[in-house]
């Protein structure tokens, strides 16, 4: 059994060499292949990160989760979170701006917890914004797209706790609601559910606002469908 192994990385490896000469010709769009050879869940966890993150690659990441791993026991959610805030804090490398940091930290946070398998922590968390409080102070925007569906909703939540921790040890305040801010969300959620798809599970209105109240980070994304919200339109820090 171990050579069957064996020889599939082995074969595997020689293709990869093919591949990689064949595209050294220069007459593809890229010069390297698109896939990134992985052996084990970290090693998938960087290959994913590094196609938004390419600095990340080979800078000693795949080790820490590993030494991680050995302290927490596999997939233990301190890893997660570990993981984005050592990335923020540019342990690895250096990123343009704090913001980016703090971006790619929750992506690989997320991308850990995901396994390092679906598109959810490049294509579902699609940015992180800095927006201003009521009081002129900073807080968090986490931007989704369709794509969060496939980290499933355990997953597209963490992915918001992840994000929360990485804001608690930056110094970001928490996001502040206004009312009209807090009735968009029940609005959208209600309107999804009368006029596009019935969703599987349909929250109360109270249910709604009090997460929308509580949580502190924004919640926001672009349109994916055409028609319009039904009311509390063209709120300044909602997009």
């Amino acid at each position: 059994m171990e050579k069957y192994f064996k020889d599939i990385e082995n074969n595997t490896q020689e293709l990869y060499k093919i591949a990689t000469a064949a595209r050294a010709k220069g007459l593809d769009p890229e010069n390297t292949p698109s896939i990134v050879l992985a052996k084990n869940m970290p090693e998938k966890v960087e290959g994913l990160i590094s196609t938004v993150a390419p600095q990340l690659k080979g800078k000693g990441m795949t080790k820490r989760i590993r030494d991680l791993e050995k302290k927490y026991g596999f997939l233990d959610w301190r890893i997660s979170l570990i993981l984005a805030e050592e990335i923020a804090n540019e342990k690895f490398c250096k990123f343009k701006d704090e913001k980016e940091a703090m971006e790619i930290g929750i992506r690989a946070g997320f991308a850990y917890h995901t396994l390092g398998t679906v598109a959810s922590p490049l294509e579902g968390f699609v940015e992180l914004k800095i927006r201003k409080r009521k009081d002129g102070k900073k807080y968090m925007a986490l931007f989704y797209s369709g794509p969060i569906r496939s980290a499933g909703g355990t997953g597209a939540s963490v992915s918001v706790l992840i994000a929360d921790y990485v804001r608690k040890q930056k110094g970001y305040e928490p996001y502040d609601p206004t009312e009209e801010e807090i009735k968009r969300y029940s609005t959208e959620l209600y309107d999804y559910h009368d006029r596009i798809t019935n969703l599987q599970y349909l929250p109360s209105p109270e249910e709604i606002e009090f997460l929308a109240k509580h949580i502190p980070v924004q919640i926001d994304g672009g349109p994916s469908e055409k028609i319009d919200v039904s009311n509390y339109k063209d709120l300044s820090r909602v997009e």
